[in-house]
């Protein structure tokens, strides 16, 4: 249904006027291209322009879905896709291949041919000869004798006039609810021709589904990239600042010694908390063991007891990066916030056929559950870092759900269809 913004006249009028105004130029631009085109295509030169003509309801559509605004406040999205690689080239051979290119080109036609001169028409009749006959007396006035409206009918006397201008008046109240309706129908069916189908909404929708997983992996990478520099750069030179030091001790008077053993151990509580950054950057053993030696190796670093039963194959790095960090905020929150005193993690891969064989990945699905035994009262709604892991997970089509009733227990269960690496 057409929201008409409280039904209003001036609205409807102002967007049939200015379908009018964009259909005049229309109407020439294509009978241009067309002719022009077709009368050169048997030298090839003409082909370009028939290209052109066969996009030409592009940007129609786009002005098209924003004049709909006039009459209705919600917006109409875009029916075309993005092209996977960029230039003009990729653009145009996307768009001839969209049903909804054709569609807006069959729209433009139609206007330009069809709705553009019976909007006129509608306007002229609900608006332009009632007002004009509303304006009888001045006109009649300006012309000093005798007027004809609409170069129609000849008026020469003012009670003629004022009796013309009283029914000018009426004529106008009464179309006024008609414009209103034909300017909703006028609407309705450019909505219908220009807004996204059902497919096309689940393209755009998948689109965005694996522009988000390409920027998921990217993001990967650049942790991976930053946790070997560290590891490589950083580290190997606290290491070799932190032996030198040592080293120096040895050989250095009593009124030295002392201050190269202070920078001696801060030199080892920085490389210490170095390897702790690089190791919740993107842990070695993640991508050397899998996901339940990563696992096991956070509960051995959680300052809350934690009892570890998984028993899980390897996944994609996507997976068990998304699942580890999952955990890893998990026990960060079950450590800082709920006074919890055993941390439980529980974890396997259901195949959802029984047997893990060949083909097993098809419709397998990773679960890991955490539950901890403190006050509970969490507020996932309350944002912080799990939501951020919900939209990881997401882009995965996995789901992390959050339980803590008051007094707890609190249980995150994540979810991941994956197959099996």
């Amino acid at each position: 249904m057409i929201d008409f913004r409280g039904r209003n006249p001036l609205r409807a009028a102002g967007y049939l006027g200015t379908g009018v105004l964009v259909g005049v130029p229309l109407l020439a631009g294509l009978l241009v291209l067309g002719g022009v085109g077709t009368a050169l295509s048997v030298v090839l030169v003409g082909l370009p322009l028939l290209v052109l003509l066969a996009l030409s309801g592009v940007p129609v559509g786009a002005l098209e879905r924003r004049r709909l605004r006039l009459l209705d406040p919600r917006p109409v999205p875009g029916p075309h896709r993005t092209p996977a690689e960029p230039g003009l080239a990729a653009w145009a051979g996307l768009r001839l291949t969209e049903q909804a290119t054709w569609r807006e080109l069959a729209y433009a036609v139609l206007l330009a041919l069809v709705l553009w001169p019976l909007d006129l028409l509608v306007l002229t009749l609900t608006l332009v000869v009632p007002g004009a006959m509303a304006g009888a007396p001045v006109q009649l006035a300006l012309s000093g004798g005798d007027t004809r409206l609409v170069k129609l009918w000849r008026i020469d006397g003012y009670p003629e006039a004022v009796l013309c201008a009283a029914a000018g008046a009426a004529l106008l109240l009464a179309l006024l609810w008609p414009l209103v309706l034909y300017a909703g129908a006028r609407a309705a069916l450019a909505r219908l021709l220009l807004a996204p189908r059902e497919a096309e909404d689940g393209h755009r929708l998948a689109e965005v589904t694996r522009s988000r997983a390409r920027l998921v992996a990217a993001f990967d990478a650049e942790r991976r990239r930053i946790e070997r520099d560290l590891h490589d750069g950083a580290q190997q030179r606290l290491v070799a600042l932190t032996m030198t030091l040592g080293l120096a001790r040895l050989d250095a008077p009593p009124a030295l010694a002392g201050r190269l053993a202070a920078a001696h151990e801060e030199a080892g509580l920085v490389l210490g908390e170095l390897r702790e950054l690089i190791h919740g950057i993107h842990p070695q053993v993640l991508a050397d063991y899998g996901l339940a030696d990563a696992v096991a190796d956070a509960a051995d670093r959680s300052a809350v007891p934690v009892e570890v039963a998984l028993d899980l194959p390897r996944f994609a790095e996507s997976v068990e990066s998304a699942a580890y960090f999952a955990v890893r905020e998990a026990l960060a929150n079950a450590g800082r916030h709920s006074g919890a005193t055993r941390v439980r993690i529980d974890g396997s891969y259901d195949t959802g056929g029984g047997d893990r064989g060949a083909g097993a990945g098809e419709g397998g699905r990773l679960w890991i559950e955490v539950r901890d035994d403190g006050r509970g009262g969490a507020d996932p709604a309350a944002g912080g870092g799990l939501t951020g892991l919900a939209d990881r997970l997401a882009v995965l089509d996995g789901t992390l759900g959050v339980t803590s009733p008051p007094g707890g227990p609190t249980v995150l269960r994540l979810e991941i269809p994956c197959p099996i690496r």
